[in-house]
């Protein structure tokens, strides 16, 4: 979560709740300084730190924010840590919605210190590589879209040494591409689903995909699904594969046709970027529920509320408003992307 998300987010809960601050956690020392605060409700901006600094996300100890505030006892909002780290592993969450029956695109993974041969790959060409553990566009550019073996060998080399990760490999689909935000719906078990196109400007082949160039330049363009027969296969594709990852609360979804115009799922983010105008996920709420990001925000903190087991959780009244102690965990200032 960016600075300016946090701003935004504090902003909105102060004008509801009686004390929102920001924290800022790095470390584990910043996090049991979060939990001696006592807060009624944590807002999650991340979803884990290192228990070694230097490994970062290769860490395999991982600190599970949602995780360590279960065992504490504080609500927070999102998923579990459980489907949080399922999301996290582009691997693991694809052969998870493939398990449950549901469209993904042919994928194998290629280790940073695999040494590859042509023999070794089974897919069909062209091929799609990313890392298997970002988001944001980290790692997709110009070469992540591959045409034969070197171009393949190339990419993974670079993903290996410029962000030490692992390389997924699918094949591409040349079909439209649409991002689904899925928010639950208070007081009842329904969700809302909400689906945009995403087009991106054409790379020197006419390929259309989301790079870290384009999510960062914001230069997509963001369209209503008006096709209402398209609109339903992708709603529920996306809204299985969520509740097939075990999220819950609200989420974000990636969706691409194939050839034959067939959704498939690509990815999930269950802690999207909520940055007023620019995220994806706030993007698709207004233009398909017309929610604008305040009520947004306050139902994504009611829903988390609504767990809550806390008898001794401090409610009183300021200024006509529930007074709630709140705060907003975020790593240091980030850059933050759709």
């Amino acid at each position: 979560m960016g600075p300016k998300s946090q701003e935004a987010i504090r902003a909105t809960l102060s004008k509801e709740y009686a004390r929102v601050g920001i924290t800022l956690v790095n470390d584990l020392s910043d996090l049991v300084a979060l939990v001696a605060m006592a807060p009624d409700m944590v807002f999650l901006g991340m979803k884990f730190i290192p228990s070694n600094p230097e490994l970062g996300l290769s860490d395999p100890n991982k600190i599970w924010l949602s995780e360590y505030f279960d065992e504490q006892g504080i609500a927070y909002t999102g998923s579990s840590h459980t489907a949080v780290a399922l999301e996290l592993s582009k691997e693991l969450a694809k052969q998870r919605v493939a398990a449950a029956g549901l469209q993904t695109p042919l994928f194998q993974v290629i280790s940073r210190n695999e040494q590859l041969t042509q023999g070794d790959v089974t897919l069909r060409y062209p091929l799609f590589v990313k890392p298997t553990n970002r988001g944001g566009g980290a790692g997709v550019d110009a070469g992540s879209l591959v045409y034969n073996f070197p171009q393949l060998l190339s990419k993974v080399r670079s993903l290996s040494a410029d962000l030490q990760s692992d390389s997924l490999v699918e094949e591409y689909l040349p079909g439209r591409e649409f991002s689904v935000a899925i928010l639950k719906e208070t007081y009842t078990d329904q969700y809302s689903v909400m689906p945009i196109e995403l087009v991106a400007p054409p790379d020197m082949s006419g390929a259309r995909y989301l790079s870290a160039q384009v999510k960062a330049a914001d230069t997509e363009r963001n369209l209503e699904v008006t096709d209402s027969n398209l609109k339903t296969t992708i709603n529920t594709l996306a809204l299985d594969a969520f509740l097939a990852l075990g999220a819950r609360d609200y989420g974000r979804i990636d969706v691409r046709l194939d050839s034959h115009g067939a959704p498939h799922f690509l990815e999930a983010n269950l802690l999207p970027s909520l940055l007023n105008g620019y995220g994806n996920f706030p993007k698709s709420c207004l233009l398909n529920n017309s929610l604008e990001y305040e009520p947004m925000i306050l139902t994504i903190v009611s829903l988390a509320f609504m767990r809550t087991t806390h008898e001794d959780t401090h409610i009183y009244e300021v200024n006509d408003a529930p007074g709630i102690t709140l705060s907003l965990a975020s790593s240091g200032p980030v850059f933050e992307t759709a």
